[in-house]
């Protein structure tokens, strides 16, 4: 089978470190790929939001399956593309992309289909004075979202009806482009998050897993939200009990819905969660796998990857199941300084090898490239996710830091408590 990962960072290294290990697969690419990645799959200087590139690389190659890393190319319609010229492609099509490419289509979503969320308004642009007014009326805490994609950033927790206000203004003057031409602004959830994955082909769905990310930059959960500065699975509050009922009160009830919609799904549904007091409920949806999320899901499964997302994309889940290694995984994400604001490209960083000289590890590259000397240098704000496996998650942690400090990059920073919550030492 030949195989295009489409993606360049940490969660498409994962995809091809696991797809390059499946006998199915005998040709693997990468578009646009990295430098870490480049040791597993062909990389091809395609973006993966240029759609039409994408689709001639796929018919050029003559692919058999994409896979489909971030979330830009599905709302942008890649499937669909794809598709229509015979190329099988393994994620959702752009309706079923809107799950993640709008909250307020979310949000709606969940009401007509009774599943669990917190209570919201939506409001366009138009509206900001409705919007400030709902919001200076709301108890506190609240929530204030972009409603479209803002690369994990849109989203304000807000302590004050101030800076409510200032995020509601934030989103509409532009700061998050079109993203903020509409708002969702829902009530606070307490408890603690978790992230459950499922993989569906439209109409069967299998658990893949759970974990918890660390969003914040630095220790303690503090500074600003990232993409994600580290994550670990299976996460400790996801008892089997808890999975099931978030399966049986969230997920199948959107796959069912999706499909009575005429959008039936197909891919990976994530699923933030909220464990509150009342059980799990949804904080979104995303409709990829998560970065860095990913990166400890896929060490820890012993089913093939490539079976399970050809199964997904032929509509053969029905006849499958998904088995797991008994290990722990524990990803630290190394993230240069500045980042998630401004920060400078281009370092050099040594030590990547001996770090992944540990059986237990591995380092999955997410913002790196090569220079002209061919050294392995820092290339975005996120750059590796350091990787290790335990039999319990105090192993994986300590494995994981110890292969960290191998690393020189004096230009880096990582969170030294992921973790935390499970292991509260680590604070």
């Amino acid at each position: 089978m030949r195989v295009l990962v489409v993606g360049g960072g940490g969660r498409e290294h994962a995809l091809c470190w696991a797809m390059a290990a499946s006998p199915l697969v005998d040709t693997l690419l990468c578009a646009p790929g990295n430098a870490g990645i480049g040791d597993v799959a062909r990389c091809v200087d395609v973006q993966a939001d240029d759609v039409d590139g994408l689709v001639r690389l796929a018919r050029d190659e003559a692919i058999d399956l994409v896979v489909v890393g971030p979330e830009v190319p599905l709302v942008l319609g890649l499937v669909d593309r794809l598709e229509a010229i015979g190329v099988k492609a393994f994620g959702p099509s752009a309706a079923a992309a809107r799950l993640e490419g709008s909250k307020a289509f979310a949000k709606a979503f969940c009401i007509r289909h009774a599943i669990p969320t917190a209570a919201y308004r939506s409001f366009g642009r138009d509206e900001a004075e409705a919007a400030r007014a709902y919001v200076r009326g709301h108890a506190l805490p609240l929530v204030v979202k972009a409603d479209g994609l803002a690369a994990g950033k849109g989203v304000t927790i807000a302590a004050t009806h101030a800076e409510a206000i200032d995020a509601l203004d934030a989103a509409f003057s532009g700061a998050f482009g079109e993203a903020g031409s509409e708002v969702v602004v829902e009530a606070f959830m307490e408890g603690e998050e978790a992230s459950l994955f499922a993989l569906s082909d439209g109409a069967n769905v299998l658990e893949l897993g759970t974990a918890q990310d660390h969003k914040r930059a630095f220790d303690g959960d503090r500074g600003p939200n990232t993409g994600g500065m580290g994550a670990y699975s299976p996460a400790v509050i996801m008892t089997p009990g808890l999975i099931e009922r978030a399966m049986a009160e969230i997920v199948r009830p959107t796959i069912t819905g999706m499909a009575a919609e005429g959008s039936p799904f197909r891919g990976i549904l994530y699923v933030g969660l909220m464990v509150t007091r009342d059980g799990p409920k949804l904080v979104e949806f995303n409709v990829r796998f998560g970065d860095p999320e990913c990166q400890v899901i896929l060490p820890r499964l012993m089913t093939d990857l490539g079976q399970l997302l050809q199964g997904a994309a032929d509509g053969m889940l029905g006849h499958m199941n998904v088995r797991w290694h008994d290990r722990h995984a524990l990803s630290v994400v190394l993230a240069a300084r500045g980042y998630p604001g401004s920060y400078v490209r281009g370092e050099p960083i040594a030590g990547i090898g001996a770090a992944a000289a540990d059986d237990d590890v591995l380092v999955f590259h997410a913002g790196t490239a090569l220079d002209a000397q061919g050294r392995t240098v820092s290339a975005g704000g996120r750059v590796l996710n350091v990787t290790a496996t335990g039999t319990d998650l105090r192993s994986a942690r300590d494995r994981a830091y110890a292969a960290v400090a191998r690393i020189d990059w004096p230009g880096g920073f990582c969170r030294r408590d992921i973790g935390w919550r499970a292991l509260p030492d680590a604070r």
